[in-house]
């Protein structure tokens, strides 16, 4: 197995990786590292300031649009038994978490760019005893996040013959 290339993380994934880590208990007997902040990148230069005295004027940010939920009952059952169709696909058997994510993300941009609106993310049923594979359990939770809200309406498990429980039917937003 060869290792990839060490590449730095961009401001998002740092914050993200942050959230991640404050959850994160030590090893009985080791201490805890001193927290990092996330600071401006290196070889970037700090934004101008402006000049003027009176205070500058924000653009109102946009709200994030709601989290996703899940699929109603009747598109559910259009979509299992091949009344709607699914028009894109992407499976992530055998990635790490990383590249899962990255892959997932990068997915559901260009499907939702493309003005997609169903789509199948096979995730697998993982082969781990006993348990629910990595995937299973985190896709999910990554399509109710922030990063995915923009692409993501609703998600639900997909039907036996599509994967079933490895594998989701995700709705995407309409383009605007």
């Amino acid at each position: 197995m060869t290792r990839r290339p060490h590449k730095t993380l961009s401001d998002e994934d740092r914050v993200l990786w942050s959230l991640v880590a404050r959850t994160a208990v030590p090893l009985r007997g080791r201490a805890l590292p001193p927290a990092e902040t996330p600071g401006p990148a290196a070889g970037v230069p700090p934004p101008p300031v402006p000049v003027s005295a009176a205070p500058a004027a924000s653009a109102p940010a946009k709200p994030l649009p709601p989290p996703p939920r899940h699929l109603d009952r009747p598109t559910l059952d259009k979509l299992a038994k091949g009344r709607l169709p699914i028009e894109a696909r992407v499976d992530l058997h055998g990635m790490t978490q990383d590249e899962a994510y990255s892959l997932l993300f990068s997915f559901l941009h260009r499907a939702h760019a493309a003005g997609l609106r169903y789509v199948l993310v096979i995730t697998g049923k993982g082969s781990s005893s006993g348990g629910d594979g990595v995937l299973r359990r985190s896709v999910p939770g990554w399509l109710a996040t922030s990063a995915f809200r923009m692409f993501v309406s609703s998600h639900e498990h997909a039907a036996r013959h599509h994967g079933g429980a490895g594998a989701l039917y995700v709705r995407l937003r309409k383009v605007r």
